[in-house]
């Protein structure tokens, strides 16, 4: 046991013994270390590595109990004051003690001898160990084939494994693990098992290595090949796929009318592309881009049709009425043929589903010998939908609007922008904002895909919007539309609709040579059987009943209210017959589904003046409620204090929710029809907003209003003076079977019916 032996910390080094290893000491209390272990104990000193590397002084118990007796070879004093020092290991000991002494930590040792006892395992292990090591140092060409000349003479296995471990590739923490067993036979079992795990590591390094070397020599023939084969095409005139699509390119842009500046920068595109390797990813970026540029038609158009008796057919063959939009087409062509550079209308067709709207874009298309896109925006968010993705995005590609334009194949075509009413905005973006620049006549001509990069004129384009509702459409791109109001059709518009052309169509489609339904059947499946603004569902009816007449094989071609009955079952539609109670009045809606009638009923009880109001009733037809109440009180109307009363005000149909300022005439006339013990007739309705001083104010959707009104057998119809100059786009077989009555204040519907 020595005592007092000086102790060198060695914190990012691990000396094992029979390792020589080169040190340079600028830390004070280590040069006294050293100093005394040259001066008192024979150059020894006890080198150890503490537990925790940060500790800049560590304590006793930061210290391990294992370490390595070295030997201090030679000690050299450098001019900076340094130590350099070469010292060898010697044994590995187990520490007693750890004491200050002199300003320098120091310690008692004690060598543990350790006898196995087992000299044929012993050389077992120690001739596998050489094995190992020589295939080591044959796979691996970094490592120093001096180690197989040390080792072949050493018999010990304790100096073996140190000799191993001092040279293997291993992190500190084995290397620890190492230098703190005693036990060499656990040591050689524990480098057997890390040998062999180099070794494999080594031949999947030495594998994947060779496989991209192969891999990359592979490549680089193929690429020499490739590139002396299109030298030898050249000489012989034989062009490569590649070089041929970049002639085609070529021959693409020559036969182009564009700008200097737009041709500049695809020709360099075009060589982008020529001399992009082919397996270089942005190949398919480059050739997708020139694709879709060069084959745009920058300078195609389709001839239009321009004589106004063949469109005029054209359209009424198609489409019933709608003699305002027929008109504004003809307009414009007329106009065209004056002036050839005169930009196409921005039309918007507004009015309920199943009027014709989608379809009369494509009949307008048809007459005009246009080609026809429709691009659907409901419910649309993103607007690079429609100006496309810049070329950095993955899959990026052109917006809707230049993609139409690619499909028609010309650069003016007819483009149906459907649903405007029902775009969103929120987070991602307002798509409506990108539809200000694509049909802004003043702007639309320099139009910018993201995509395509450059100016594109869309003032060819003619473009029709739809939408079910106007109020729903943005303001500001209301602003630059033509707005034309398509609007509900009545009982017998529908049966010239079904009579001259949903039945016509539909044998047409079917290959039917002949099956007639008469006038009254028709009105029958009308009134019965349907329940819209438009005729979607009586053409799905007809189609039915038409399918069912060929599948049962009747020998008549004609299809009877029987039939009907029998195919379709009891009428789905039956008018609500209520009884005429006080305090019910007819109220005129409009919805985006198109006219309607809807019952106002009122009731009072003895109570302090409270309204309940039920029947989904929103905050602006509360109001006229209130408004009402107040107008009737001011005018003394009613006898009586009606602050004494409670008023419950509904109005049918709960599921629907009624807002909208036109109801006010009604709910007055509901309430006084209560408070004065008045019935109403079920044949009477209204419309129209009333102020505190009685004044009736106009409203919107009076033809709609009145078509439902019509649809609803209602005779008589109180609307705002006004509103008059709506009443020359009602047909006049109803206003021949409805009287209308105009009023410019309440006291003239008041003396009428009370």
């Amino acid at each position: 046991m020595k005592e007092n032996l000086p102790i060198l910390l060695l914190k990012k080094l691990i000396l094992l013994p029979n390792q020589e290893v080169r040190l340079e000491i600028n830390n004070d209390i280590s040069k006294l270390a050293i100093e005394d272990s040259l001066n008192n104990f024979n150059s020894n000193i006890l080198v150890i590595s503490p537990i925790n590397v940060l500790e800049e002084k560590p304590s006793a118990s930061d210290l391990p109990n294992v370490g390595v007796i070295g030997k201090i070879k030679t000690k050299i004093k450098l001019p900076n004051g340094n130590f350099r020092i070469i010292i060898k290991g010697l044994n590995r000991v187990k520490v007693l003690e750890y004491f200050q002494n002199d300003k320098m930590l120091k310690c008692s040792i004690k060598r543990l001898y350790i006898n196995n006892g087992n000299e044929v395992e012993e050389l077992a292990y120690l001739r596998k160990l050489k094995e190992l090591v020589n295939d080591y140092i044959m796979l691996n060409s970094e490592s120093d084939n001096m180690i197989s000349s040390t080792i072949e003479n050493v018999n010990d296995l304790d100096y073996l494994t140190d000799i191993i471990v001092s040279f293997l590739p291993l992190d500190k923490e084995k290397k620890l693990f190492y230098m703190n067993e005693f036990d060499y036979i656990k040591r050689a079992e524990s480098l057997i098992k890390e040998i062999n795990i180099e070794l494999e590591v080594i031949e999947l390094d030495t594998k994947i290595e060779d496989e991209i070397r192969e891999k990359f020599e592979k490549e680089q023939r193929d690429y020499i090949l490739k590139e002396k084969i299109n030298k030898l095409n050249n000489e012989l005139g034989i062009l490569t796929d590649k070089q041929q699509e970049i002639n085609r390119y070529k021959e693409l842009l020559d036969d182009l009318v564009l700008k200097d500046s737009i041709k500049k920068k695809l020709l360099l595109e075009i060589k982008r592309y020529e001399y992009t390797p082919d397996n270089n990813p942005d190949l398919s970026v480059i050739r997708n881009y020139l694709d879709w540029v060069l084959n745009l038609p920058w300078n195609k158009f389709s001839k239009e049709e321009t004589n106004l008796t063949k469109i005029k057919n054209n359209l009424d063959k198609t489409h019933y009425g709608l003699e305002e939009i027929k008109k504004r087409i003809l307009e414009f062509v007329s106009i065209k043929k004056i002036n050839k550079n005169v930009s196409s209308p921005i039309l918007c067709l507004v009015g309920p589903p199943g009027v014709g709207k989608t379809t009369l874009g494509m009949s307008i298309s048809a007459s005009l010998n246009r080609e026809f896109y429709k691009i659907s925006v409901g419910g649309l968010n993103e607007p690079s939908e429609l100006i496309g993705h810049r070329r950095t995005f993955l899959g990026a590609n052109p917006g809707k609007i230049i993609q139409g334009i690619n499909k028609c194949g010309v650069s003016n075509p007819v483009i149906l922008i459907d649903e405007v009413d029902k775009m969103v905005s929120d987070f991602k973006g307002d798509p409506s904002s990108i539809l200000l620049d694509i049909l802004d006549e003043s702007q639309n001509n320099m139009f910018i895909d993201n995509y395509i990069e450059e100016p594109f004129d869309l003032s060819k384009v003619m473009f029709i919007l739809t939408a079910n509702s106007i109020d729903d459409i943005p303001t500001a791109l209301k602003d630059r539309l033509e707005i034309i109001e398509i609007n509900s059709y009545t009982e017998y518009e529908k049966l010239d609709i079904a009579k001259k052309y949903l039945i016509k169509d539909i044998l047409e489609k079917y290959g039917i040579k002949k099956i007639t339904i008469d006038d009254n059947t028709i009105l029958e499946i009308i009134n019965d059987y349907t329940k819209e603004a438009g005729v979607r569902e009586l053409d799905r009816i007809l189609k039915r009943l038409i399918r069912n007449h060929c599948l049962e094989n009747k020998k008549s071609s004609k299809i009877t209210i029987k039939d009907v009955k029998n195919i379709l079952g009891e009428a789905k539609y039956i008018k609500e017959e209520i009884d005429n109670h006080l305090g019910v009045v007819n109220s005129l809606a409009w919805t985006p589904y198109g006219g309607n009638v809807q019952k106002i009923e009122c009731v009072a009880y003895p109570g302090n003046g409270n309204i309940i109001t039920t029947g989904n009733i929103e905050k602006i037809l509360e109001e006229s409620i209130k408004i009402s109440l107040t107008y009737i009180k001011s005018n003394r109307f009613v006898k009586g204090d009606l602050n004494l009363l409670d008023l419950h005000i509904n109005a049918l149909n709960a599921s629907v929710k009624k807002d909208g300022a036109s109801g006010g005439i009604a709910i007055t006339t509901s309430i006084l029809s209560k408070l004065k013990n008045k019935l109403i007739d079920n044949d009477v309705a209204m419309t129209g907003e009333i102020t505190l001083n009685g004044d009736i104010l106009a409203v919107g959707g009076i033809k709609e209003k009145i078509i439902g009104a019509y649809n609803n057998d209602i005779k008589t119809i109180f609307i705002p003076y006004n509103n008059k100059n709506d009443l020359n786009s009602i047909p006049q077989n109803i206003k021949d079977n409805i009287k209308i009555i105009l009023v410019k204040n309440y006291k003239e519907i008041y003396e009428k019916l009370f």
